[in-house]
C-alpha cells in the first residue's frame, strides 16, 4: 500500500473491513478496557513482547487506523494519536528533552507554540533557543551538548515563508540531532520525511478533519533517524527508563520495528500525563481524511486567486503567500510544496490595527474564528487575538503585525469568497 498515491491512501490505508461484521467503515470503538485472552496474553502486552490494546488511553482500535493512516500517507513508520495539536508539539520536544536539556525552534511559529516555548516549556526545565529560519546556520549556532531536536513548522503561520527542512535536517543529523516539523498546515502538499525531518507533528483538528468538530493531534515518527548511532546526544533514548523497567528504548524497540521514538512516547508520556485523543474524534478525522487530498487542491487554486487579487486592492500593503514569493522563499516552496502553496494567507492593511479589526467586524461569509484548515473560508486578526499574550517584539518577530490580517481560504465558490473579502475592505 506504500506505493499508492495519496488520493487512494486517505480512503484506504490502515483498513480494509471488520473481520467479525464486514463493516467497511470504520467502527466507533468507544470503550475504556480490553479482555485479555489470558494472563500470558496481558503479560506479553505490558513487557511489550507484542503490541496491542491494553486500555483506551494508551491505544484504541479507531484510533490506531486513524494513525495507520496518517504514518502512511506521510512515508512515516508509525504514529501517535493525541489529545490536540498542542499535546502533540509538547510531547514531540517532551519525549526527547529533560530538564536542563534544550531545543532549537525557528521563530516563525504559530502563536500558541512560540508561547508553549517561550514559556510553559521554560516552566519545565526546558530551554528553546529561537533560530531564524532565513539562515539556516542559526540553527548550527544555537547547538550545545545539551540540545535535543530542532523544531519548525513547514508553512509556518503567519509568515507562511516555507520552512529549509533538508538544509535545517541535515544540520541536525550531523550532530545527532532530529528535525521536528509542524506539518499542520500543509497535508497531501509536503511530506517533510522526504526531506530529512525525523518526526512530524499534526493538529489534526486543521486540514485533516476539515469540518471544524473536533480536536486532536498526532505525532508521526518517520523511522528514518538512528537514535542509537546518536548515543549520549539523545539519552532518553539510549539510556535505561525507570519509568518502564528499565528499559532502553532504542534496544527495546527492535523487535517491533523503528519506531523507538514512538513506541516510547506512548508508554511513557501518553501514559502518565494521559492526554489520548478519543475514539469518537479519530472517527470523525477518519471521515474527514476521506476527502483530504480533494480539498486541498480546492483549498490551494481558491487561494491562489485570492492571493492574486488581494494584491490589486486599495489599503492593502502587502500579501503574504508562497505563490507571490519569488527568490529563495519561491524557491524553496517549489522544492517542497507538491502541487499547491496552501490555503493560508495574510494581508496588511495600512490603517493598522483598527483597520485589522474593523475589516474582521465587517466580514459576512468568513468566519471569525480562532482556527485554520475548515472547508469554510475563515478570518482573524492575530494582534488581537492569537497572538496577543506576545510581547509587542516578540510579535514582530513571529510576523505579526499590528494591520495583519490572517486568513484560512476554504472550499466555497471563489466568487463568493471574493465578493465577501471585498465588501469588508470597501468599509475599512
Amino acid at each position: 500500500m506504500s506505493d499508492m498515491k495519496t488520493e487512494t491512501l486517505v480512503l484506504h490505508a490502515g483498513w480494509r473491513a471488520d473481520p467479525t461484521t464486514g463493516s467497511v467503515a470504520v467502527p466507533i470503538h468507544q470503550t475504556t478496557s480490553y479482555q485479555f485472552h489470558d494472563t500470558d496474553h496481558a503479560a506479553s502486552l505490558f513487557s511489550l513482547s507484542e503490541l496491542g490494546n491494553i486500555y483506551t488511553r494508551l491505544q484504541n482500535p479507531t484510533t490506531d487506523v486513524l494513525e495507520q493512516r496518517i504514518a502512511a500517507l506521510e512515508g512515516g513508520a508509525a504514529a501517535l494519536g493525541v489529545a490536540s495539536g498542542q499535546t502533540a508539539s509538547t510531547m514531540a520536544v517532551q519525549n526527547l528533552a529533560r530538564a536542563g536539556d534544550n531545543i532549537v525552534s525557528s521563530t516563525d511559529l504559530y502563536g500558541g507554540t512560540w508561547n508553549l516555548f517561550a514559556n510553559t516549556m521554560k516552566d519545565m526545565g526546558i530551554e528553546v533557543r529561537f533560530a531564524d529560519p532565513s539562515d539556516s546556520q542559526s540553527f548550527a549556532d544555537a547547538v550545545d551538548d545539551k540540545t535535543r531536536a530542532f523544531y519548525a513548522e513547514t508553512l509556518p503561520n503567519p509568515k507562511l515563508n516555507v520552512f529549509p527542512i533538508q538544509q535545517v535536517a541535515d544540520i541536525g543529523r550531523a550532530h545527532g540531532i532530529p528535525l521536528i516539523m509542524d506539518n499542520t498546515a500543509a497535508p497531501t502538499l509536503c511530506r517533510p520525511f522526504d526531506h530529512g525531518a525525523a518526526v512530524v507533528v499534526y493538529s489534526t483538528t486543521k486540514y485533516i478533519g476539515g469540518h471544524g468538530t473536533s480536536i486532536g493531534g498526532v505525532i508521526v515518527d518517520g523511522g528514518n533517524f538512528d537514535w542509537e548511532a546518536a548515543g549520549d546526544r539523545q539519552p532518553t533514548l539510549n539510556s535505561p527508563d525507570p519509568s518502564y523497567h528499565g528499559a532502553v528504548w532504542s534496544e527495546a524497540a527492535k523487535p517491533l520495528g523503528p519506531i523507538a521514538y514512538i513506541l516510547k512516547a506512548r508508554t511513557t508520556l501518553l501514559r502518565d500525563m494521559g492526554a489520548a485523543m478519543s475514539p469518537f474524534n479519530a472517527f470523525m478525522f477518519l471521515q474527514g481524511m476521506e476527502t483530504l487530498a480533494l480539498r486541498m487542491k480546492a483549498h490551494c487554486e481558491n487561494a491562489n486567486q485570492v492571493a492574486a487579487w488581494l494584491g490589486d486592492q486599495k489599503g492593502v500593503t502587502k500579501v503574504f503567500h508562497p505563490s507571490l514569493m519569488d527568490g529563495e522563499m519561491r524557491a524553496r516552496a517549489d522544492a517542497v510544496m507538491n502541487g499547491g502553496y496552501g490555503a493560508l494567507m495574510g494581508f496588511e492593511l495600512e490603517g493598522g490595527m483598527e483597520a485589522g479589526k474593523k475589516f474582521i467586524d465587517n466580514l459576512e461569509l468568513l468566519y471569525h474564528v480562532a482556527n485554520i484548515g475548515d472547508a469554510r473560508s475563515l478570518a482573524i486578526h492575530p494582534a488581537s487575538t492569537t497572538h496577543s499574550q506576545l510581547s509587542a517584539e516578540d510579535q514582530m518577530a513571529s510576523g505579526v503585525t499590528p494591520g495583519y490580517v490572517r486568513l484560512s481560504i476554504g472550499i466555497e465558490h471563489i466568487d463568493d469568497i471574493i465578493a465577501d473579502i471585498s465588501q469588508a475592505l470597501s468599509k475599512v
